[in-house]
């Protein structure tokens, strides 16, 4: 009975993710490899804004991480969590298993050389985050009650309408909050949710014996949603400050974790990081050989990145919005931090981990399995798993746990965001957000039973439609953005914003 029930879900979703993909990647033929043309809208704004803030992420690493220390936050700014807890909280929904999963999907698919176009991406993304995490501060909305909620939702029908005072300014800002909103709470479904439930019981399953181990059972996928979705509903009903409190602790203790996991991975095939290097560095530029080259990898290293980082989608800002701040452009700083952690550190140590202890199947069995672009690609979490159980075997027990609480609090974090878009649409009441709930929760259990390349297809289809509302809103309003960097800059000069005494602090 339970078997029919997953498959009638999967009989359902298949054709609608299939659906939404092609129309969203729409692609075109540059040297015989077919680009997504959203892609090339994500690369072109970390570059365009990397050159209009004069590369601001290579210049403000000593003021951001003071921030993040809280040494110019005093106690009674506006606001509902402190500088870490909006960075840890935002982290929540991006050190997930877009690091663990997404990556292996990029070195299955794009080859090694992916790894390369990733870190690029993130270092760009650190600006296009910074952007609109400003905007987010700048336009947050407080309640009657003391919460605060911010996003795209707001700062491109807010912030567009302020700038361009006119029909225009009005209609646009409108149809790119209203589609912003939508992307959101689908997003927040489909990558923030299902993905996670997805791979988190594939992993589980795989760890524990397959099909043939206890999580193999027909239904047992259905069980492992019921329980996940329950531990998810249980936090993320208490809004951001119960997410602050959980993923400020949380979210550091597990990436230590599993960079440590991935540091002795690495040690352990040190003898192979030069040529892991090499095949990295060769395999970004090389003209031809797995997924078109080096196109291919640069392709599908920018798509895992924006998944794993999520810079340019406008959903950090809505965590970054409840910071306590009356500068908005200081949680700017405070969110470039985001990419490099996540993409430029743990992505790329993922991938490190896997090539090191690939190098030797790269010409073997599994190069025809996992990168030939057949139809046996694996899930993206058992290629990672596999590094691992190449150092011990109980390794995996290891990286199951990392999987588990990856998966936790991205959906803790992506729960939050998604009611913020859907309060948005529908409306702030008990009973509106109780619907939310039940929704988000039934998704959860959705997720575990789908197969990976429905999910997969879903998930990239709704983030770079999200990313497409989003851009063009920090197009038209990144002149503000430069404005509140100058005049925090000249606060800085004079004295006014300096570094407080400890028991001036938040």
């Amino acid at each position: 009975m339970l078997g029919a029930v997953e498959d009638a879900i999967n009989s359902v979703f298949d054709p609608v993710a299939s659906t939404l993909s092609s129309i969203v990647f729409y692609e075109v033929s540059i040297f015989g490899t077919d680009f997504p043309w959203i892609v090339g809208w994500l690369v072109l704004a970390g570059i365009i804004f990397t050159l209009y803030f004069g590369f601001i992420q290579f210049r403000s690493w000593s003021l951001a991480i003071k921030i993040v220390l809280g040494k110019y936050t005093r106690k009674d700014e506006p606001g509902e969590v402190s500088h870490f807890q909006a960075l840890t909280s935002a982290m929540s929904g991006t050190v997930g298993l877009g690091n663990i999963a997404g990556v292996g999907l990029a070195v299955t698919l794009g080859g090694p050389g992916a790894t390369f176009w990733m870190i690029i991406a993130g270092l760009l993304g650190m600006v296009t985050k910074f952007v609109e995490c400003t905007l987010g501060v700048k336009y947050r909305e407080t309640h009657a009650d003391g919460t605060v909620s911010g996003g795209p939702m707001h700062y491109l029908r807010r912030g567009i309408a302020e700038r361009f005072p006119n029909r225009f300014g009005k209609v646009v800002g409108s149809v790119l909050a209203g589609g912003a909103a939508v992307t959101i709470l689908f997003f927040g479904v489909a990558g923030g949710n299902m993905f996670q439930a997805n791979q988190t019981y594939a992993h589980l399953r795989d760890v524990t014996g397959g099909d043939d181990g206890m999580l193999g059972s027909a239904g047992a996928a259905l069980i492992f949603g019921l329980v996940l979705a329950a531990v998810v509903g249980a936090v993320v009903i208490g809004g951001i400050k119960s997410i602050g409190r959980v993923t400020s602790r949380l979210v550091p203790a597990m990436a230590l974790m599993y960079c440590l996991a991935c540091l002795v991975v690495i040690a352990v095939n040190i003898a192979e990081v030069p040529n892991a290097v090499g095949l990295i560095v060769s395999g970004a530029f090389t003209p031809e050989g797995v997924a078109g080259g080096a196109l291919g990898a640069l392709i599908v290293g920018f798509q895992r990145a924006a998944f794993s980082n999520e810079a340019g989608l406008g959903s950090a800002p809505i965590a970054h919005s409840a910071v306590k701040t009356k500068d908005p452009v200081t949680e700017g700083y405070v969110a470039l931090l985001e990419p490099f952690i996540d993409t430029v550190i743990i992505c790329t140590m993922t991938a490190l981990a896997i090539t090191v202890a690939g190098t030797q199947f790269y010409a073997t069995a599994r190069e025809e399995a996992f990168l030939s672009g057949g139809s046996e690609v694996a899930d993206g979490v058992t290629v990672t798993s596999d590094a691992f159980a190449s150092v011990l075997p109980w390794f995996p027990w290891v990286l199951a746990l990392a999987v588990v609480l990856f998966a936790v609090s991205t959906m803790i974090t992506w729960g939050y965001y998604g009611q913020k878009a859907w309060t948005h649409l529908f409306g702030r009441s008990l009973l509106s957000e109780r619907i939310y709930f039940t929704i988000y929760c039934t998704f959860a259990v959705v997720g575990s039973v789908l197969t990976l390349g429905a999910v997969v297809d879903f998930v990239d289809a709704v983030l770079f439609l999200l990313a497409l509302f989003n851009i063009a809103g920090l197009y038209l309003l990144a002149p503000v953005v430069k404005r509140e960097v100058r005049a925090f800059r000249a606060k800085l000069r004079s004295g006014e914003v300096r570094e407080l005494e400890p028991s001036e602090r938040d």
